[in-house]
């Protein structure tokens, strides 16, 4: 069965088990999402599906957006997301509506989000350097990352190496979340756990593949 949403995380709160511990849950508005293309290997390469997520007026849309939405004579609103999911089973059709009844309750899920942007940053900050020591002489490098790289060989520093530069904003997945709320009627989902990006940032919501 396909199991795939995309959603906008809304925050943080708790809730209470039934002997009383309090849970750090997250809330998601997931969906409804509608399937707006299946990918084939015969004519892309390769199995997806793709969902369309958001509503919006139409004038919010470029022509080829549009047309995308109404090709094969599908009877979809006009959506600012569409994101694709890789499957085994598109047991899904063009058109279909897909919900957060698709995810019940204890079930682990892997979800996509995009960090926090923090602009440019630090060592010590970006990956937690230890810093200079904070005597013998020591004035003005305390936060500074230190030697990087040889002299002869290689003689240069390598690509990839830490130091300081722009964090954040990646592409980030928490893996084996667990469902610890479902509400079709409100369209919510609630995972135990913390959720990366901010307040009112796009998620993807997929099957956990380590289960």
């Amino acid at each position: 069965m396909f199991k795939g949403l995309i959603g906008k995380k809304i925050g943080m709160t708790q809730i209470f088990d039934e002997s009383g511990v309090a849970i750090p849950v997250t809330l998601i508005e997931a969906g409804p999402c509608y399937v707006t293309q299946i990918r084939t290997p015969e004519n892309d390469g390769y199995l997806a599906v793709q969902l369309g997520f958001d509503e919006v007026k139409p004038k919010r849309l470029t022509g080829g957006e549009l047309g995308h939405l109404k090709r094969n004579n599908l009877d979809l609103p006009p959506m600012r997301f569409l994101r694709e999911f890789h499957t085994k089973t598109p047991d899904v059709k063009e058109g279909d509506k897909v919900t957060v009844s698709v995810f019940g309750l204890g079930e682990r899920v892997d979800v996509i989000g995009t960090s926090k942007g923090k602009g440019f940053a630090g060592g010590v900050k970006r990956y937690h350097f230890h810093g200079g020591p904070k005597t013998h002489g020591q004035s003005d490098r305390l936060r500074g990352p230190g030697s990087n790289g040889s002299t002869t060989t290689p003689g240069r520093v390598y690509k990839g190496s830490h130091r300081p530069g722009h964090m954040g904003d990646d592409r980030v997945t928490s893996q084996s979340l667990k469902v610890v709320l479902v509400d079709t009627e409100r369209n919510l989902i609630g995972v135990r756990g913390a959720v990366p990006g901010a307040r009112g940032g796009l998620v993807l919501i997929n099957e956990a593949r380590k289960q």
